[in-house]
């Protein structure tokens, strides 16, 4: 009969992403599809192909042209708690340390409406730059402040975003030699015991989880040795990732030196943290046999470009030998405070950058920048095959990039070095699970300006405005 479905018809799919320029599938084959098309089915992708196959039937429709597809970007490190003292005055022109110092007391503010608030608008800042994963180190729990964490959860289902929290915390202020102040510290016993709680509530280990908990002390300048010792032993019993910064700043290494007696690295080594469930942030100076250790234990490393050129102390990053090393690079915004955005394609422009001024012009290029944004941010959560690339059975999460307009004109050759080099530009769609998260450049979940408006009073009490 006209209009009949056959028996060789593919199944219909949940979404249908189609019309692409190009589909860059970032899969173990590096596959680019000219005019390409994606389903997702139960949140999964079910097919990939361009206009030579038929594509399926689908309940939705979005259209790519004039677009590149990618997997979602992946954001390994942030403190989305931040956007609260974004350009904070008193704060901008000081090292890592300073900077700390000043902001430290403003911090000690958060409680659960600043968190969830926060968390609504990083995260969805994030989704519109085409970010389909964010973690987050919350490590700030003043007395008092409530679920912090629960509260930045319930903002990401709000939204649809996919979600790594990390229990951050600090267990050394400033009377025991610590940088934070008595009131953004906690004991041992309440850290340990709300990590296993939150990972009890919280944490999914299913096949495309949307929500799973890591473990992160913030620092070897914040905690004790035997906090760090104890989160590894219990992220071993639990079975999740463990999270810190390191190699961040050249004072990281005085401070080791004086308080250890030894190199940070060597501290992060003798406290169990050298392992492939470690994950850490900025990664700036280890020197060459460091490299070697941490990439041959599998010891992931979330770039913060942005972030490492404001307040890093002027270091560039060993990005290319760390990946040589074994080392699985990831993507990082890191805290509002210092990056003042949150925009992982700005980021990975960053690192694209970078790379080429560390290296030279061949060190890195706009593919090198999208794989590590995407499946190396995959490897620094453990998520290997499942995020971070377009593949049958991995996560329906992908971004339309629109390469048209003024920026893009002339730009006819290489459809994914024009997506770095000719920006900047935000995601036409965000895709996360094969439901639209933003759609024609605009964030569907309602309410936005109500939560700007919220958010004004909240950061200007914390700022001491009001």
């Amino acid at each position: 009969m006209p209009g009949s479905s056959s028996s060789s018809d593919p199944p219909t799919a949940d979404l249908l992403v189609i019309g692409a320029e190009l589909v860059a599938t970032v899969d173990d084959d590096r596959r680019e599809l000219a005019n390409g098309w994606v389903a997702v089915t139960d949140g999964l992708i079910s097919a990939i192909g361009t206009a030579t196959h038929r594509p399926p039937a689908a309940a939705q429709v979005l259209r790519a042209d004039g677009c590149l597809i990618t997997p979602g970007l992946i954001n390994t490190h942030h403190h989305i708690y931040q956007n609260l003292t974004r350009s904070y005055a008193p704060a901008v022109n000081g090292s890592l340390f300073e900077w700390l110092t000043v902001l430290y007391p403003r911090w000690a503010l958060l409680d659960e409406e600043a968190a969830y608030l926060s968390a609504w608008v990083g995260l969805a800042e994030l989704a519109l730059g085409g970010c389909t994963t964010s973690t987050d180190h919350l490590y700030v729990h003043p007395e008092g402040s409530g679920d912090l964490i629960g509260a930045e959860i319930h903002a990401a289902q709000e939204l649809g975003v996919r979600f790594h929290p990390t229990r951050g915390s600090m267990s050394l202020s400033e009377k025991d030699g610590g940088l934070p102040p008595d009131s953004v510290v906690q004991d041992d016993d309440e850290i340990l015991a709300d990590s296993e709680r939150l990972v009890a509530h919280h944490h999914d280990r299913s096949w495309g989880a949307m929500v799973r908990v890591a473990l992160a002390p913030c620092s070897p300048f914040s905690v004790n040795p035997q906090l760090m010792r104890a989160t590894a032993e219990l992220a071993e019993k639990l079975d999740v990732r463990l999270h810190t910064h390191l190699a961040e700043d050249p004072d990281e290494d005085r401070y080791a030196a004086e308080r250890f007696g030894k190199r940070t690295v060597d501290h992060f080594d003798d406290v169990g943290w050298m392992t492939a469930r470690t994950w850490v942030a900025h990664c700036i100076y280890p020197d060459a046999g460091e490299i070697s250790r941490l990439g041959a234990a599998g010891v992931g490393v979330a770039h913060c470009p942005s972030s490492n050129m404001m307040i890093g102390g002027g270091g560039l990053a060993p990005v290319s030998e760390l990946r040589a090393a074994g080392a699985p690079v990831g993507i990082g915004c890191d805290g509002s405070a210092s990056s003042d955005h949150a925009s992982l394609w700005l980021e990975t422009r960053g690192a694209l950058l970078l790379g080429r001024l560390r290296g030279g012009p061949a060190a890195m290029g706009a593919r090198d920048a999208l794989e590590i944004a995407t499946r190396g941010s995959a490897g620094c959560l453990g998520r290997d095959g499942e995020l971070g690339q377009l593949a049958v059975g991995s996560v329906g999460d992908l971004v339309c990039w629109p390469l048209e307009g003024i920026a893009f004109a002339g730009a006819l050759t290489d459809p994914v070095e024009a997506w770095l080099r000719c920006g900047p530009l935000s995601a036409r769609h965000t895709v996360i699970a094969g439901r639209p998260v933003v759609r024609d450049g605009q964030l569907l979940a309602g309410g936005l300006e109500d939560v700007l408006a919220r958010h004004r009073k909240v950061s200007a009490r914390m700022q001491g405005l009001l």
